[in-house]
């Protein structure tokens, strides 16, 4: 993902005829990476450059202020000790980096928790939302996933909706007023089937009808790719309620370039449209070991430059 210096890589594509193409590629590549500033906010995973910054997950943060990035994401946030939570914001705060998501609370992958509208289900997750408050300020998060969990299946799903709808109104009372916004994230039936939310237009619907700013959509690009495609119409048909993207290409679930989804199209958009907040890179990587980090990089340095 990054923008490219076009008088360099003209001088070595000359060069290439005689050191080799691939050589060529891997200097640009390399050079590119390294000087790149991005012009979305990406935001790296712990594990993402565990190679390449060895030594625990804070020596991670520096390499990923190091490579350009302005943001980072961590699913296990809330699970972390307290103490490491706090010298992890103390060293995103040195490097002038946003915390992403993290996960707000328990997801039931198998049973109906949100959807049946059973209290002490909903008492949970109220109780792990006001956790999650605390956890928010403690690490200046602004965001944190919401996955409303399982069908219903005993229930219509009119019914099953409005017992979501009822449990988000009382979520969003307790996150309003510390600006924090949990943003529910529809995932694909193939590898997550089952459950609840699985569309954009569902979840749209949805935030509408909870009406809230602390109730919004999380993107997940990979997910949205395999369960309905018709991407960037779906994303403009729901672009008001989005505050999150998620990226991972399709299949594998890895960086962009790795599969089939045109990413520099993609992030092109969501460029053009104004979008200034976090995407997420919660994939893994496609090749191992330091090279395959670096392959990382460089797919961002080319997705973003557009």
């Amino acid at each position: 993902m990054k923008r490219r210096n076009f008088l360099t890589a003209g001088a070595l594509s000359t060069a290439g005829i005689a050191l080799g193409t691939s050589h060529v590629s891997a200097e640009i590549n390399s050079s590119t990476a390294q000087n790149h500033t991005f012009q979305l906010d990406y935001a790296p995973h712990f594990g993402m450059f565990r190679q390449s910054a060895p030594g625990g997950i804070l020596n991670e943060l520096d390499f990923m202020a190091e490579r350009g990035f302005r943001s980072m994401e961590d699913n296990d946030m809330k699970k972390r000790p307290l103490d490491m939570q706090k010298k992890i914001a103390a060293k995103m705060e040195k490097h002038g980096m946003r915390m992403g998501v993290f996960v707000a609370h328990t997801i039931f992958w198998n049973e109906p928790n949100l959807a049946s509208g059973k209290q002490d289900w909903r008492d949970q997750f109220l109780k792990e939302i006001k956790e999650s408050v605390e956890v928010a300020k403690r690490v200046n998060a602004k965001w944190a996933t919401v996955v409303p969990g399982h069908l219903d299946l005993r229930k219509d799903m009119g019914y099953q909706t409005a017992n979501v709808v009822e449990s988000l109104k009382m979520a969003c009372e307790i996150l309003e007023p510390h600006g924090l916004t949990m943003v529910l994230e529809p995932l694909n039936p193939r590898n997550h089937p089952g459950l609840f939310l699985t569309k954009a237009a569902q979840t749209y619907s949805i935030c509408k009808a909870v009406d809230s700013p602390s109730c919004k959509i999380l993107f997940d690009i990979y997910h949205q790719q395999i369960t309905e495609g018709n991407l960037i119409p779906n994303i403009e048909s729901s672009w008001d309620e989005i505050a999150y993207f998620q990226i991972g290409d399709n299949p594998g679930r890895k960086e962009p370039t790795s599969g089939e989804i045109n990413y520099k199209n993609v992030f092109k958009y969501i460029h053009d449209k104004g979008f200034t907040d976090v995407l997420g890179m919660e994939h893994g990587n496609s090749q191992a070991g330091k090279a395959g980090e670096e392959a990382v990089i460089t797919a961002y340095v080319e997705s973003d430059s557009f």
